[in-house]
């Protein structure tokens, strides 16, 4: 017997670390979503920006229910060939020589910086542990990854946190040298800060980092959970920047919906993680490996890579042309099709208001943080979706500064 459900149920059944939207989506196609009263949305939000190839694509249903028609799971115990091929894709698309598995980007990192702790220990002592991270940064949700996120909000009611973990400041390379020395293991950074606000690193900033740990025989982790997979205009962020990781992390689009984490790494690094070092029952999964090997297949194309930096210029001149008219923000910044706008200080702490008022109007969209409204739509959105949401958006704007000002 099938059950009615609404949103209202939500409150009554699940723990409350969300405070989820008041609709309930039930299907998508594209860069479209509808809900249970058949309301339509336009979705620039993706999922967090997960969805790269937008709802139901029908590639990636094809995959997943050809691998579903033959096996589910084995754990790691053995191999399968959507795993392997998923591996040699991602080996000959970056610098990687080897790829870990897992469902998260939370699992990535947690991976990565476990990764540099096994080789500084092994290499050249138990002295050798300390990790800089950067404020402002987002890394995950479990004790470790919180704790190297820099946003205290997150973890200090889950002390004590693990210790030997430092932050800087993103984008100053000054704080970031002060911190760094022989007993460094590690430093991880985003190469644009997501949750933080949707914040570009620097080129400058990046190569010294390179320098720092090259110079200090640490690793240089690149956070690229939100930004790879094409989300910027290349396959990873790293490649805008000419500044290789020694460890990358990636997941969100890589399944494009489908629960999928990794690390990337060199050789030399991943010897040290040995029979039993690390794990996890369902990294790996042929059905999120043949899901995310088609996803990459199509994303890792010339024309979809310089297609995100076309729909980049359509968002960017539309919202300075929106901002021309209601002067809501401060900059629109950002990379590809991770985009923030920023607001005014009049507006400080209102991003969620506008979220709220654009679903009224039809549009998803996301924060980043109370004061900046954030972009992750699908990699292929096309230009009439692009041009009804800001349509949309434009509405919410003129809508929201007629009730802040009433």
């Amino acid at each position: 017997m099938s059950q009615s459900v609404t949103r209202a149920n939500f409150d009554d059944w699940m723990m409350p670390v969300y405070a989820p939207a008041p609709f309930i989506p039930v299907r998508g196609e594209g860069s479209r979503l509808w809900d249970q009263q058949g309301k339509e949305y336009i979705d620039f939000a993706g999922g967090i920006a997960v969805n790269a190839l937008g709802h139901a694509h029908p590639a990636m249903v094809r995959a997943l229910t050809e691998q579903a028609g033959k096996f589910w799971h084995t754990g790691n115990g053995y191999s399968n060939e959507p795993v392997l091929k998923l591996a040699k894709q991602l080996i000959d698309a970056t610098f990687a020589d080897k790829v870990f598995f897992c469902n998260s980007g939370a699992e990535a990192n947690e991976a990565a910086l476990k990764l540099a702790r096994k080789y500084a220990h092994d290499k050249f002592g138990p002295q050798k542990s300390g990790i800089v991270a950067f404020k402002n940064a987002f890394h995950g949700r479990t004790l470790f990854t919180v704790s190297a996120g820099g946003q205290p909000s997150y973890s200090q009611d889950f002390a004590p946190l693990p210790p030997q973990i430092q932050h800087a400041i993103y984008n100053d390379i000054d704080s970031a040298r002060a911190l760094i020395n022989d007993d460094t293991c590690a430093v991880i950074v985003e190469p644009i800060q997501g949750e933080g606000g949707v914040v570009p690193a620097t080129p400058a900033f990046l190569k010294e980092l390179r320098e720092l740990c090259d110079r200090h025989n640490a690793l240089l982790i690149f956070d690229e959970v939100q930004t790879g997979v094409g989300r910027t205009g290349e396959l990873y962020a790293y490649m805008h920047y000419g500044v290789t990781p020694d460890a990358l992390s990636t997941a969100k689009a890589l399944g494009g919906g489908f629960p999928i984490g990794a690390l990337l790494t060199r050789e030399e690094f991943s010897r040290v993680m040995t029979v039993g070092t690390h794990g996890t029952t369902y990294g790996g999964n042929p059905l999120a490996c043949a899901v995310a090997g088609e996803v990459l297949t199509i994303i890792n194309t010339h024309d979809v890579l310089n297609g995100v930096k076309q729909r980049n210029q359509w968002f960017t001149e539309r919202l300075t042309g929106i901002n021309a008219q209601f002067g809501l923000f401060d900059d629109v910044r950002g990379m590809g099709l991770l985009i923030g706008c920023v607001l005014k200080a009049e507006y400080a702490g209102k991003a969620k208001q506008i979220s709220q008022l654009a679903a009224e109007n039809g549009l998803m969209v996301l924060i980043a943080g109370a004061n900046v409204v954030r972009f992750a739509p699908a990699l292929i959105i096309s230009e009439a979706e692009v041009k009804a949401g800001l349509d949309r958006f434009a509405k919410t704007c003129e809508r929201f500064v007629s009730e802040v000002s009433s």
